[in-house]
């Protein structure tokens, strides 16, 4: 194997890169993967956009964390992993002895380690992620819905901490990857699914995913009024929100029965606020909740959606491009907000 490879470089804002860089040496319990595919995210857009990433990237970094690939070294220590196995590694793994792993929040482990570096040919996955967040590939299993298995493991954290019951009435407001895959799971729980989108293409991609109803929330449109309506004016047992705007914050609190939850599941830009109606909260005894990465344990939940063949990359993936176009592909994605995942191939 070569000691160069080619990989994606963040230097800075919108500053990316596609150069040879060294191929990462490997410890004793780590193991080097050949990516096949990698998938495009919004948090990597996000980071292109912003030029960095406070916990995860400090440029200049080969950056993107949704991979599946080949093992082709394993370090001395490696038991678990051989040569030739298809893996997808987590972007993370928990240290399991911190003061919230111990309380079973893994995702808020006080030295959660993170890996980035799958927009290369070579990806070196560290040994804390090797022993506790790396999975074989079933062969039935094709690389690209492998690769979902990160981003499906924070949505399915995100659905199962709002408490869903089957029969419940869930409005999804947002409807990207993430909220289509929202859409789906709340279909395969045996819910109601009212999805609110900006764009018909998104409406139709969720209602090909079972959505029961679908609001456009357009300019002049109210969204808040149109779910009351759906719902005899007494709002949906759940709302998530996977946008991350103070506007759809507020939306999601408004829509939501006495008694009601609330995920906020989108990030919304640092130092933002939002109003909300403190009586509304009392005395309707809103749950409000947010969501915020996953835990190995789900991530397990998640391969086990895509090993069934529940979540698969037709419905969240719609192109793939060659590792050298990946300026492109970002520049594209920071202007078509919501567009689907695009898979990369080094």
């Amino acid at each position: 194997m070569n000691n160069r490879m080619m990989a994606a470089v963040l230097y800075g804002k919108e500053h990316l890169q596609v150069e040879p860089v060294a191929v990462p040496t490997i410890d004793r319990g780590d193991i080097l993967v050949r990516v096949k595919v990698a998938l495009t995210c919004g948090t990597d857009v996000k980071v292109f956009r912003r030029g960095y990433h406070a916990r995860m990237i400090v440029p200049p970094a080969v950056f993107g964390h949704e991979l599946a690939g080949d093992v082709v070294a394993v370090g001395a220590d490696v038991t678990r992993f051989s040569t030739g196995q298809r893996v997808v590694a987590a972007n993370s793994a928990p240290c399991e002895e911190c003061f919230f792993c111990r309380r079973g929040l893994q995702n808020l482990c006080e030295d959660l380690l993170f890996n980035n570096g799958a927009y290369a040919e070579y990806i070196r996955i560290p040994a804390r992620i090797v022993e506790r967040n790396t999975y074989l590939i079933p062969g039935h299993v094709g690389y690209q819905d492998a690769a979902l298995v990160e981003p499906l493991a924070c949505v399915v954290r995100g659905f199962e901490e709002s408490a869903p019951r089957e029969g419940d009435t869930i409005a999804i407001i947002g409807l990207g990857p993430i909220g289509l895959m929202f859409a789906k799971l709340a279909k395969l729980y045996g819910c109601r699914v009212i999805a609110v989108g900006r764009r018909k293409t998104q409406l139709e991609r969720a209602g090909a995913l079972g959505a029961d109803e679908l609001i456009v929330a357009g300019e002049g449109s109210d969204p808040v009024k149109a779910i009351r309506d759906l719902t005899h004016g007494r709002g949906v047992d759940i709302a998530i929100e996977a946008v991350g705007q103070p506007q759809t914050w507020e939306w999601a609190v408004n829509m939501v029965r006495r008694g009601g939850t609330v995920n906020f599941f989108g990030g919304c830009p640092n130092e933002s606020t939002v109003n909300l109606d403190t009586a509304l909260l009392h005395y309707s005894e809103i749950t409000c909740k947010a969501s915020f990465h996953h835990t190995p344990a789900y991530v397990r939940k998640a391969l086990d959606l895509i090993n069934a063949g529940h979540i698969t990359a037709s419905f969240f993936v719609n192109s793939e491009e060659p590792l050298a176009n990946l300026l492109e592909v970002m520049r594209h994605l920071m202007s078509h907000n919501g567009h689907l995942k695009t898979a990369i191939v080094p």
